[in-house]
């Protein structure tokens, strides 16, 4: 990037204006296209919308705060998802329209020998790393659970997979000096809470792992700057891990002596300390810890549920797999319910945190319904589960999907 700062000032005067064009707050003038999200408890109908600030095409699943996510057919193209594509997810809807770039600093503060505030420029002048993550909400898929649960009704679109460009997390805590004693790092953002007793957004990170060398704190994404809507000017990221850890429009580290006891680790995001995170509908007074690691995951992004695709001897499927916090090791492909798996061609390997691409050619008998399967594993040997799980959260669906087409015409 040449002429950081000259960069980051022209990003932010752009930004500042898509707001204003769009009036994202006073609600954007809506395009009324529909899709249907096929999901099991009815209502699956969202609207199309390209009314958002450096956002085209996308899902509405809420405008206040925005919720946008991704069409399943953009995963199709390729395995890094266009910035103006890329799902967003916001907990609080009051988010900056604007951020001044001179102004603007990130505090480290706490469990430190040094206190820090750090301007972008600062920022922009320490060593740099660059790899692909998969960036997916907890909740993605969260409308395919049965019964249903609370919580945004998402397809599968709430994820989406970029080269991200930043430092390193540890870096900047060097800087700082962290204390003998720390516990853990919490982060938070500039969005605020709507009303004055809700709870700020803040997540936290074990040290060891805020140390690793690999969590860090970005402002670039697919070569440009951060969309404001993805966390412009900087956000953390977590590969790995799980959405609600990756905090946008960074602005604030503290290094903890103690356990963060806040909201949005102490109750929030808990999953079942069970075998998949997986409970009976229902059940109560089991064990619960902070969601954490991604898990091993495959779609079809060839087709769409319902399509209906001539008949021929063979038909070529494809998708994307990602291996959670490893790396994707096989996709296997069914087209009879599961009772016979083929192994898919895998496409180039962009990193344990990236989307795979993957593709299969698969015999057809005879023209008819369709139910495609797929089953990624990953570099440790963990595969997606055959059946769904339920938890009250609607988190960390990760089970073999299947896609049903059809296919018509002569044999």
């Amino acid at each position: 990037m040449q002429d950081d700062r000259a960069t980051l000032a022209r990003a932010n005067r752009r930004q500042f204006l898509a707001m204003g064009a769009a009036g994202l707050f006073s609600g954007p003038a809506i395009a009324q296209t529909l899709v249907d999200l096929h999901l099991p408890g009815g209502n699956a109908s969202r609207t199309m919308t390209d009314a958002f600030p450096g956002k085209g095409s996308m899902i509405l699943q809420r405008v206040r705060p925005p919720l946008l996510e991704t069409p399943m057919s953009v995963f199709d193209r390729d395995v890094f998802t266009p910035n103006d594509q890329f799902f967003v997810r916001w907990h609080w809807a009051d988010i900056p329209t604007s951020v001044d770039v001179e102004a603007f600093r990130l505090t480290v503060v706490g469990h430190v020998n040094r206190p820090l505030s750090i301007s972008l420029a600062q920022l922009l002048r320490l060593p740099r790393i660059e790899y692909a993550a998969v960036n997916q909400c907890s909740g993605n898929s969260r409308g395919l659970f049965q019964p249903r649960v609370a919580g945004a009704q998402w397809g599968n679109g709430a994820m989406g997979n970029a080269r991200w460009l930043g430092v390193r997390l540890r870096d900047i805590l060097d800087l700082a000096g962290v204390r003998p004693g720390a516990v853990q790092v919490r982060f938070g953002g500039l969005d605020q809470p709507v009303v004055p007793t809700a709870p700020d957004f803040f997540k936290s990170l074990d040290i060891d792992h805020a140390r690793d060398g690999e969590v860090m704190v970005a402002f670039g994404m697919n070569g440009e700057q951060l969309p404001l809507l993805n966390g412009f000017p900087c956000r953390l990221i977590v590969p790995g891990w799980y959405s609600t850890y990756w905090v946008k429009m960074l602005n604030s580290i503290e290094v903890l002596d103690a356990p963060d006891d806040f909201y949005w680790m102490a109750k929030a995001y808990k999953i079942p300390a069970t075998p998949g995170a997986n409970v009976q509908p229902g059940a109560k007074d089991y064990p619960t810890v902070p969601i954490n690691r991604m898990v091993p995951r495959s779609w079809v992004t060839s087709f769409g549920e319902g399509d209906r695709v001539g008949f021929a001897p063979t038909i070529p499927i494809g998708g994307i797999a990602m291996g959670g916090d490893q790396g994707v090791a096989k996709v296997d492909v069914s087209i009879d319910g599961g009772k016979s798996w083929r192994i898919a061609t895998l496409g180039p390997d962009h990193g344990r945190y990236s989307f795979r691409r993957w593709d299969a050619v698969m015999p057809l008998a005879r023209p008819g319904p369709v139910p495609i399967m797929t089953r990624c594993w990953n570099s440790v040997g963990v595969a997606q589960p055959l059946r769904p799980i339920w938890n009250p959260g609607g988190f960390m669906r990760a089970n073999v999907e299947v896609t049903n087409i059809v296919t018509a015409g002569g044999a």
